[in-house]
Parts: C-alpha cells; sequence; structure tokens
C-alpha cells in the first residue's frame, strides 16, 4: 500500500494552494530551474493520467503554484482527490512538468479560442475585372459597378487593361483608364499598386478602405435595409388592394341596395 500524501508532507488545502514540504526530493538527474512558464509551451497531443508513464513529475497546482518533484502515483493521488486531472504540460523537461487542471473544461476552452482566431482572420480575396482601352461607356459603368461592390465588401481588386494590336503602342489609354477608374471609386478604395505593364497587359491594384470584417458589418446592414423597404412595400401594396377590395364590396352593396323596381313591384295588390 502506497504511503498517504500526509505521510510524504504534501498537504492540499482547500482555502489556498497546494504546498510541498518534507524531504528533498531524490533522483540522479539534475533538476531544472522553475519559471512561471515551466517546460515552454503547452503541446497539442497531452497526456493525461494514467497515459503519464514516468516515475516522477515536477507539479504545478491548479493555479499556477509550484508543488515540486513528487512521485507520479503520488501525482495521480492529488489530482484524484481534488477532482482534477493529472496534465502532462510539458513533455520535454526533466523530469517532465504536470499541472493538476479539469482537461475536458480545458480542452473546451482551448477549442473556444481557436475558434474565435480563426473567426477574427482576415481571408485576403483579390477580385479581378478586365477592361479593354477603348471601352464604351456603357460597359465601362458596369465594370465600375462591380468593382465598387468588391470594394464595398471590403476585397482588394486587380484591373487589367488587356491591349491588342496595335493598341500596344499606345499603353497611355489604359494608363489614363485605370487613373479614370482609382478616381471614380476613391471614396470606397485607394491604389494599393501603381499601374504597370505585365507584358501585353496593364495591371493595377485597388485596395477598400475598410477592413473585411467592418466591410461586412456594412454589407449586411445594406441588406436589412433593403429587406426592411421591400417588406415596407409590400405591406403597403397589401393594404392598397385590401382598400380597393373595400371600395368594391361597397359600390356592390349600394348598387343592389338602389335597384330600380320592376313593373311587377308597382302593381296594387288590391
Amino acid at each position: 500500500m502506497l504511503p498517504s500524501i500526509w505521510d510524504l508532507g504534501l498537504r492540499v488545502d482547500a482555502r489556498g494552494p497546494f504546498v510541498v514540504s518534507g524531504e528533498k526530493p531524490t533522483g540522479g538527474h539534475e533538476v531544472a530551474p522553475v519559471t512561471n512558464n515551466p517546460g515552454g509551451p503547452i503541446t497539442t497531443d497531452l497526456r493525461v493520467n494514467e497515459r503519464i508513464r514516468v516515475p516522477e513529475v515536477r507539479l504545478v497546482g491548479p493555479n499556477g503554484e509550484q508543488v515540486g518533484i513528487v512521485r507520479i502515483e503520488d501525482a495521480l493521488r492529488l489530482a484524484q482527490e481534488a477532482d482534477l486531472d493529472l496534465v502532462e504540460v510539458a513533455a520535454t523537461a526533466r523530469p517532465p512538468v504536470c499541472k493538476l487542471m479539469d482537461f475536458g473544461k480545458y480542452k473546451y476552452e482551448t477549442a473556444q479560442k481557436a475558434r474565435e482566431s480563426r473567426r477574427n482572420q482576415t481571408n485576403t480575396v483579390i477580385k479581378e475585372m478586365k477592361l479593354r482601352p477603348k471601352i464604351d461607356p456603357h460597359d465601362y459603368e458596369t465594370k465600375k459597378g462591380h468593382v465598387v461592390r468588391f470594394l464595398r465588401a471590403g476585397d482588394k481588386v486587380k484591373i487589367t487593361i488587356m491591349f491588342r494590336g496595335r493598341e500596344q503602342s499606345r499603353p497611355e489609354l489604359g494608363f489614363r483608364l485605370l487613373q479614370r477608374l482609382a478616381e471614380d471609386v476613391t471614396e470606397l478604395g485607394f491604389v494599393e499598386s501603381s499601374p504597370r505593364q505585365d507584358g501585353r497587359n496593364m495591371i493595377m491594384v485597388l485596395g477598400p478602405h475598410k477592413k473585411k470584417s467592418e466591410a461586412r458589418v456594412d454589407v449586411e446592414a445594406e441588406k436589412a435595409k433593403r429587406q426592411a423597404e421591400r417588406d415596407a412595400e409590400e405591406q403597403a401594396e397589401r393594404a392598397e388592394r385590401a382598400e380597393q377590395a373595400q371600395a368594391h364590396e361597397a359600390a356592390r352593396a349600394a348598387g343592389s341596395a338602389k335597384k330600380p323596381k320592376g313593373p311587377a313591384d308597382n302593381l296594387d295588390p288590391e
């Protein structure tokens, strides 16, 4: 039978941290100094409770307090009596560093943080719009509308001017077109990459003024506004149709009440 933690000089105080007293730990290896983050970062594949197969560990209490080097059996006993798990947080340390914690709660909180981190990450999306140097006004307005939509959504836009045949000898046409487009959308974006020749084409990159997350909020607000306007219009149309139906019904009832008498109605019953 293993000696109790009291025989070892280990004490668990429900009102305070874990403490260690008694004899100094024995062993044939040198003990590394303890820091506030023993053994470095927590690994992703952690060994828990009986999966930890080492003779002794450097134990850390649930609140980060240093307990000291104890035998694995005693560390497991402490975890069981505190209704916690013994988790190996630094396997490469000598001896390995283990911490008393609620492992299920730890995994849940770690997963929550990972999801939050992924949600806050900004994925850079570059849209592309291709134009001809001699584009007609209607097509230009259509293309510009797409660029405006992309920038409003928080995306970068790569503008490509495609030259064909003799147009390649007139690069100033493409340059002026890119300048015009940049000026037309200056409220939503800026020139992130100035116009430059790329083989037969000329390219320019426009960046949005707002971040993707901010733009997403604006887009959702705009969608909600348009939906509210559509709902209001539909409600007004339904009310108008109902009024027309009521007016039609009232007119029909009035017509029935004023129906002229026929010859039979004028006969004297006597």
